[in-house]
Parts: structure tokens; sequence; C-alpha cells
């Protein structure tokens, strides 16, 4: 099993754009500075996409503009067009993200496109990402079911990602975005993918509506998978998928793979101290299992299960 993992946080845009009430600019830049001083190398910090579509994610260029940025931190930006791709670069993001599904269906509810007419739209943004040199890294959505088709198969998955790496993704992310993956769903995804690239520049983006997500983890870790995306305190949700719920937490995520002995460069306390904060600020139950049992537990005892 691996060694070194990347994680990639994925709350102050998949999590906080599910929130219905307005999340102001100070929360978020907040949020992703205790984030990156926590030491997560990849922040997912905005999203520049229409507000009449996601309310919610109007603020990026401010919340762009105002973070105190860590060296040692990348800041990624959801840019869905080249209108977006520009806001995003005058916004200094290290890494543009496009979007795509394996489900027809999904993609047709989701951006009212085809699955190859969706990705050709991306073209544009993939060639100016290549041309001004900022890294470019694909998504795609419902790669282990979906709430529309049911079951999606390998290979589905496979011609998406076929088209992302045409489009020139350092790195794709392999999404349950509807959270109903199994371990053995998982390893079939991630073994028809390793069969034709190296998982190297795949990660896993696992929603727990099932109570899967970690369970997925391990399988993905199992097979080779390298790159996770956490959300702290488990926020986030599907707007397009009834009754789904958050990303895995990243406290849980971290604290699996702090006890296989793996390494992230996460500094766990700070971690769960970012997820208590977020679900302060938002008056609701932190969704994490590990971060408020941990938190709970410093006050009593030394804190040693790791």
């Amino acid at each position: 099993m691996q060694t070194r993992v990347k994680v990639v946080e994925v709350s102050p845009r998949d999590g906080l754009q599910n929130e219905k009430a307005e999340v102001s600019t100070q929360t978020k830049v907040t949020l992703i500075e205790m984030l990156a001083k926590a030491g997560i190398p990849n922040v997912e910090a905005a999203s520049f996409v229409s507000p009449k579509w996601v309310p919610q994610m109007r603020d990026g260029a401010d919340v762009m503009r105002d973070i105190k940025r860590h060296p040692h931190t990348w800041y990624s930006a959801l840019t869905p067009n080249l209108k977006g791709y520009e806001a995003a670069v005058q916004a200094q993001a290290d890494e543009v993200v496009i979007f795509g599904a394996a489900s027809e269906t999904f993609s047709q509810k989701n951006i009212n496109c085809s699955i190859a007419e969706s990705l050709e739209r991306f073209r544009p943004v993939a060639e100016a990402a290549h041309r001004d040199r900022i890294a470019l890294r694909g998504s795609i959505s419902c790669c282990l079911g979906c709430p529309y088709e049911g079951s999606i198969t390998p290979d589905q998955v496979v011609s998406v990602v076929d088209r992302m790496i045409d489009l020139g993704c350092h790195e794709i992310d392999i999404a349950d975005t509807i959270g109903v993956g199994t371990p053995e769903k998982t390893k079939r995804v991630y073994e028809a993918i390793a069969s034709r690239y190296a998982l190297s520049q795949f990660s896993g983006h696992f929603h727990d509506t099932y109570g899967q997500a970690i369970a997925n983890v391990y399988a993905a870790l199992e097979v080779g998978v390298a790159i996770f995306h956490g959300s702290v305190a488990g926020l986030g949700g599907c707007p397009y998928a009834k009754g789904a719920t958050g990303n895995v937490a990243t406290e849980d995520l971290v604290y699996l793979l702090h006890g296989l002995r793996i390494d992230t460069g996460i500094d766990f306390d700070a971690l769960c101290a970012a997820g208590a904060f977020i679900s302060e600020a938002l008056g609701k139950r932190n969704q994490a299992k590990a971060g408020p049992a941990w938190l709970s537990q410093k006050s009593t005892a030394t804190n040693s299960y790791l």
C-alpha cells in the first residue's frame, strides 16, 4: 500500500455550494486559511459559475483575493466555460477544474447537453490552460451509479476518462456523486482504468450516502490510488440527486490514512479544528465521526490512538 497520499479538500466549494443560507465571504476565507495551515496541499477554493445557478459561489473572486496564501498549498477553481476560466486566471487560481459525467442522463439534467458535447465545450478552456501553463484537472460525476440510470459500467467511466486525457487533464477525479458505490464496484472501476492508464493521476471522490465512503477509500488504496478528496465536517451533497449526502469527511479520511501509517503532511488537530469551526459557523451538527470524537477526548486524554 502507498506510503504517501495527497488529500484534496473540497469543502469550500463542493461542500458550501449546497448550503441554502448565505455563507459570508469572511467565513469562507477563514475556513480556507485554516485548511491550508493544517497542511492540506490542495484546496478547492472557488467556483466561477453563473450566480444564477450557484448563488453561494458568487463571491469566488472576493474569496480568492482575500485569502492569505500558504506557499505549499494549491488553490483550485471550478471553471465551466472560457468566461469562468478567465475569471479564475484573474483570481490567480493555481489549478482549474472542468467536469463531465459518466451518465448521459445525468449530463443532460446537470448541464443540459450530452457527455460528448459537454467535454467539447471544455476544449477552449483546456487549450487556454495549456497556453497559460495552468494545471487542468478533470472531474467525472456518477462513476459508481446514477440517480437516473442506476448502475454505471466501468467501460462508461473509461470512455469519459479517454476524453479527459485527450483534453490534457493532469489529474482526473473518479466521483461517486450520489454515494452508492461499494468496495467491489470501486475496485472494478479503477482496475478498468488501470488497464489503460497509470493510477497515479486518478483520485477518489466518494460521498457517504450509504456509509460506504471510507470502505471505498480503502478499496481504492488497495488497487493503487494515492489521491483522495475530502470535505471537513462531511459537508456537501448533490443538488441533482435527492438524498445524496456529503463527501467523506476529511477528518475520517485522514484518521484512516494516519492509522495505516500513510503520510499526508496534515496536522490532524488543526484539521479537526477547521471542521469544528465551519460546523459552528453554519449552525450545523458536524457530520464527521473522527473530528468530534478526537476533540472531545483532547481535554481528558492524550489522544495516542494514532
